[in-house]
């Protein structure tokens, strides 16, 4: 039987990143996928005949840097099919708004002191951005001896901190943990621009725009796009599984073996230490490092077993907070749909005003569907063909918020869900229904036993304040160390969450290899 020196347990985009950078530092390493083949949720599948819709996410934002760098992606096949999506905000009455360039750099469609208003406000955004996106690409600090923090990075933010100047650095302090909704309705006036601004601040988070702490979510947003030196949101040529597809190949160029079809049915343990696994079928493989790709509940709870932990720390893993609160649509379109004559090759958001997406939240706090949900679409067939058959489209939507709990049950929430959508849609693109051929929609219920999001989370866990940085996913683990020796974890769960990045499973191979010497 082969020999390896680490074995990573989970092979999405996390995981594939986490072992492409232990092999290039000499280790032998092995990634299980109990899928039958790698990606995870990036992965696109077939809904209907001749219908090939994207995963859970449909949109590139935060590729880490490198990641793509130094797996070389672009060699493996990566390539965009439209890169630097503009983003239409789509109103029913056919007055939109076209952002264009970074972040929303320019504006079509606004009064000129409103066009100012968002210049400032938007300056003043990507500069705190700026000041975080450092901090995607490093282990979080612990202010403990011998924590491993480093320092050289810690020192440069700080710089970062400093350049800020006194009057931006008050603000930045005055603004990281208040809500985004009161910043938006200080500056703008216009309820389009701060509809599409709540909508991204909060887009798979389980918070409002009034929720506080949520404006940390937008520039959490915006780091990522600076930090992963991308202007604006990307399509990759051939879907998002295309990301997942060039990573494994990535991967495997470098002498990572993926093992599809393995599922990891329990991590061995013996004195306290992860010396290997046992799979599904009863096979044991043993390594001197064992790597947690998967969620972080599942790991302790199911694979590791509360036996092998002490009570603090087993109640720390079950207080983690994992609420899902966006649900996936794909729609099989017999023909082109018309937004009211947007451009279908931007991505749409269907956030008419900030206050829309605050209701649209207020429901699903009682277990409730919203009656006008927000909403991202986006339409692959539009930007290249291989989506659909020809003359018909691929409709992918990130729908919220929806309840992870319903008090009506999972199959009357369901339906209620999908009917809603279908009417909101409909409001902003007359005639939609009558083209839709087959319908399918993933509830936060349905993502968590697909994909097995704890709580169907698409980050593996909230992104709150209290589970943010230093205290993510929870205390005891936030540099991607656990309390058993030779196990680490590396996917959303950890630091610095989720999205199509890679950039936690790099993260946690950089501090694998310093932490073991190697």
């Amino acid at each position: 039987m082969p020999s390896f020196d680490a074995i990573v347990i989970g092979g999405g985009t996390n995981g594939l990143a986490c072992a492409a950078r232990l092999q290039k530092s000499g280790r032998r390493v092995l990634v299980l996928e109990s899928g039958a083949e790698p990606g995870g949720a990036a992965l696109g599948r077939e809904f209907a005949p001749g219908y090939r819709a994207p995963g859970l996410a449909h949109l590139v934002t935060t590729i880490d840097a490198r990641v793509e760098r130094e797996m070389d992606l672009g060699r493996h096949g990566l390539s965009y099919a439209g890169l630097s999506l503009p983003s239409t905000l789509v109103a029913p009455d056919g007055d939109h708004l076209l952002l264009e360039g970074e972040a929303g750099e320019r504006v079509a469609g606004l009064s000129e002191a409103e066009r100012l208003a968002w210049s400032e406000l938007r300056g003043q955004l990507m500069r705190f951005a700026g000041v975080l996106a450092p901090f995607k690409e490093m282990t979080p600090p612990r202010i403990a001896a011998g924590a491993g923090n480093e320092y050289m990075k810690l020192g440069k933010l700080g710089f970062g901190i400093r350049r800020l100047g006194k009057d931006d650095f008050r603000e930045f302090l005055r603004m990281l943990l208040i809500n985004v909704y009161d910043v938006l309705n200080d500056d703008l006036t216009d309820p389009r621009l701060k509809g599409i601004l709540a909508h991204d601040a909060v887009l798979g988070t389980w918070l409002g725009p009034r929720s506080p702490n949520s404006l940390i979510h937008l520039l959490n947003r915006l780091a990522g796009q600076v930090a992963g030196r991308r202007a604006a949101v990307a399509l990759p040529k051939g879907g998002m599984g295309a990301v997942a597809s060039a990573m494994a190949k990535a991967a495997e160029a470098q002498g990572v073996t993926i093992r599809t079809g393995a599922r990891v049915a329990a991590i061995l343990v013996e004195d306290d230490r992860a010396v290997g696994v046992t799979l599904a079928d009863g096979e044991e493989l043993r390594a001197k490092t064992v790597v947690s790709a998967i969620n972080p509940k599942t790991t302790f709870l199911s694979l590791v077993g509360p036996r092998h932990l002490d009570t603090g720390f087993v109640n720390r893993v079950r207080a983690m907070k994992s609420r899902g609160g966006a649900a996936k649509l794909h729609l099989a379109l017999k023909g082109a749909p018309d937004f009211r004559g947007a451009d279908l090759r931007t991505r749409l958001v269907l956030a008419p005003s900030e206050t829309a997406v605050e209701l649209s939240f207020n429901a699903v706090k009682y277990g409730e569907v919203p009656e006008r949900p927000v909403m991202e679409v986006i339409l692959p067939s539009a930007h290249e063909g291989g989506h659909a058959p020809d003359g018909h489209h691929i409709l992918s939507a990130i729908v919220q918020f929806a309840p992870h709990a319903p008090k009506a049950g999972p199959d009357v929430a369901r339906q209620e869900m999908l009917a809603r959508s279908l009417a909101v849609l409909e409001d902003h693109a007359p005639g939609l229904r009558a083209l839709v051929e087959h319908a399918e929609l993933l509830m936060p219920y349905d993502i968590e036993a697909r994909y097995g999001m704890v709580g169907g989370n698409w980050h593996h866990g909230e992104l709150s304040v209290e589970q943010m940085l230093f205290l993510r996913p929870f205390a005891g683990t936030s540099q991607y160390a656990t309390p058993l020796s030779d196990l680490w974890l590396a996917g959303a769960g950890c630091h610095p969450g989720g999205g199509i990045s890679g950039a936690a499973g790099w993260n946690a191979a950089e501090r694998i290899i310093r932490g073991t010497g190697r």
